[in-house]
């Protein structure tokens, strides 16, 4: 008896149609290679944002201080300017109460002894003046002096002169005299009388020659007088002016204590402001670093970070060095971010599903510390919006879109470990180009 099961598992009695499948498959493989495949990079990258103030900002302590009030907590948002935290002083320097209202009565302390050295540089100026004219005076009562006897001086000079003549002349008389008396022509008494014209003639002359000289030496005697006298008012003068002088360099540093002053009550004043710390911009508060009341903060200290609202996103990825001539400004990139379930054919992207394309932007010259140079990817707006509930810091997986090429073309190029396609990539600006060529 025949069993059925032996006719049901082995099928020995039927027509095999391996021949046709084996054609149907080889012709399909044969149609596949020419199919179009696009040339791709793969790259890593995370979620950052163009702009430095929208990336997460630490928050520092502006001024070291002690902890007395926390008026926010891990993962709360907030907007600018909103108050997280006051802190009070801890340095001995500013522990006084009345710091700032102490500062500026020593302000005003300074304005009035500036005040009173410029009193006192008005009074010096009025002293110079009196100085100036009473020297003046006296000069000119000297010069009245010396002039008065300077014209006393030519009357006695012309006196003297006169003297002179009167003298000769008793003198020839006096000599006529004498020889007629010792001839005998005249006699003793009127020799005698003769002989004291003469002497008188000789004394005046010489009480002349006396008064002349006298006159003389009070002319020199008030010419030093004169001297004298500008050498002591030029003292005076000197003094008084370096007490001028002195005075108004008081001045000088006083004005310089009160901007000095005047800075420390600014400073203390903002300073004062400093004790509330508030928020920079609008976030949300995270990793705070300070458990609670009484903490002590030093300058600069990080307390938290505020993760900004909003954020033009942007993609960071790193090329290889190999594959960076391959990349270029405005280039396609396919973004898959982690949290978001994709479907990928890397050589159909536009077959993929739950990818998010976008565009190279910039691409920096400097390696990165991973041996990696890091482009810039931000969302292609033509295409479909990146997905809102992205975060900073997510992780990405890139592809770079490169040219197009048939499968045969691709195969044969990984089997020969050649490098992908080298193109350009037309921008809007050479795409113009062209069209006004045309």
């Amino acid at each position: 008896m025949e069993l059925q099961s032996v006719n049901q598992i082995y099928h020995i009695h039927k027509r095999s149609r391996v021949k046709r499948w084996f054609l149907f498959i080889f012709l399909g493989g044969i149609i596949v290679l020419f199919l179009p495949w696009t040339q791709n990079i793969k790259v890593q990258g995370n979620v950052s944002t163009l702009y430095q103030e929208q990336r997460p900002q630490q928050l520092n302590s502006p001024i070291p201080g002690r902890i007395i009030k926390w008026y926010v907590k891990n993962g709360d948002y907030v907007k600018k300017g909103d108050t997280l935290l006051q802190l009070s002083e801890v340095k001995e320097d500013y522990l006084d109460p009345l710091l700032v209202k102490r500062t500026e009565q020593q302000v005003e302390a300074k304005k009035g002894v500036r005040d009173y050295y410029e009193a006192k540089v008005g009074t010096t100026n009025s002293q110079l003046q009196a100085l100036n004219s009473a020297r003046d005076l006296k000069l000119s009562q000297l010069k009245v002096k010396i002039s008065q006897l300077n014209n006393k001086l030519a009357g006695e000079e012309a006196e003297l002169e006169a003297a002179k003549n009167e003298l000769r002349m008793a003198s020839d008389q006096y000599e006529r005299q004498k020889k007629m008396y010792d001839e005998g022509l005249v006699s003793l008494t009127q020799f005698q009388q003769r002989s004291v014209s003469y002497q008188n003639a000789l004394a005046k002359k010489t009480a002349t020659e006396n008064k002349l000289a006298q006159t003389r030496q009070e002319i020199v005697n008030v010419s030093i007088e004169q001297n004298a006298t500008i050498q002591d008012y030029n003292e005076k003068l000197s003094k008084t002016e370096g007490d001028r002088f002195q005075s108004m360099g008081q001045i000088e540093g006083s004005d310089g204590d009160i901007a000095k002053l005047e800075n420390q009550v600014a400073n203390y004043r903002a300073r004062q402001g400093l004790y509330f710390v508030i928020a920079s911009q609008d976030g949300q508060v995270v990793q705070i670093n300070k458990a609670g009341i009484g903490e002590i903060l030093k300058d600069g200290e990080s307390i938290a970070t505020i993760v900004p609202d909003k954020v033009d996103y942007a993609v960071e990825i790193y090329i290889k060095p190999v594959d960076l001539p391959l990349v270029k400004e405005g280039q396609r990139v396919m973004c898959i971010f982690d949290g978001f379930p994709a479907i990928v054919f890397s050589g159909w992207p536009n077959s993929s599903y739950g990818t998010f394309a976008g565009k190279v932007i910039a691409i920096e010259n400097n390696i990165s510390a991973n041996g990696m140079f890091k482009a810039l990817v931000i969302q292609d707006k033509n295409e479909k919006q990146w997905p809102p509930k992205i975060k900073m810091g997510t992780g990405v997986q890139g592809i770079a879109i490169l040219n197009d090429v048939p499968i045969w073309y691709e195969l044969w190029r990984n089997i020969n470990g050649f490098p992908p396609d080298y193109y350009e990539v037309k921008t809007e600006k050479s795409a113009k180009d062209e069209k006004s060529k045309k």
